[in-house]
């Protein structure tokens, strides 16, 4: 029981330090794509890629439920016999950048997940280079990047125009606070599209 309050309190030492105003620009560049009906592509490795999936999911289907125009946002980690396809062919490295090369308008949004935000390393080499191979070609095609990241934010605190970094040194940490920021991103956009509707019908 000791350490199951131990873990709670962190979760809740940890959410009393993430950085608002960050959190804020992040949801403003989402809700400018939706004002814009521009595309929101979602990228993430490991446990990361499933909350891409699910945040996409949250922007198409709970924040759109009632809107006049829908989210159109998609998880570059759904499509596996695309991604196999690639990695076999180009290497991992790629995989997120060809995809973009194919789908990315001027004026889309990526959101990149990343617990290290491209810092460290493992047997493989350099963590999530592929990541920021995504976010460099975004950034130079006329885009915008949310970036949601953990550590010291890595790399990806300073490429993306607006970083999340959750202030934890653990990885379940890290990816679970993730998935509330995504949950909280996706009822602040409900409402701010809920706010725009009941103004337009005046």
């Amino acid at each position: 029981m000791a350490r199951t309050n131990d873990y709670l309190t962190e979760v809740s030492q940890i959410a009393s330090r993430l950085d608002r105003g960050d959190i804020d620009r992040s949801i403003q560049i989402l809700y400018e794509a939706w004002k814009n009906d521009n595309q929101v592509f979602v990228i993430g490795n490991g446990g990361s890629a499933s909350t891409s999936t699910h945040f996409a999911c949250d922007l198409n289907k709970w924040v759109s439920d009632e809107a006049d125009r829908k989210f159109r946002a998609f998880a570059l980690v759904d499509n596996i016999p695309l991604m196999s396809a690639l990695t076999n062919d180009n290497g991992w490295g790629e995989v997120y950048a060809e995809q973009l090369r194919n789908f990315f308008r001027k004026g889309d949004v990526l959101v990149a997940i990343s617990v290290h935000g491209g810092s460290g390393s493992d047997k493989a080499g350099p963590w999530s280079q592929n990541l920021l191979k995504a976010v460099k070609y975004v950034k130079d095609n006329g885009g915008k990047v949310v970036g949601l990241s953990g550590f010291d934010g890595g790399v990806l605190k300073t490429a993306a125009d607006a970083c999340v970094v959750v202030p934890a040194e653990s990885t379940p940490q890290v990816e679970g606070m993730h998935l509330v920021l995504t949950h909280l991103m996706s009822e602040q956009l409900r409402g701010m599209i809920s706010t725009e509707r009941e103004k337009s019908k005046y």
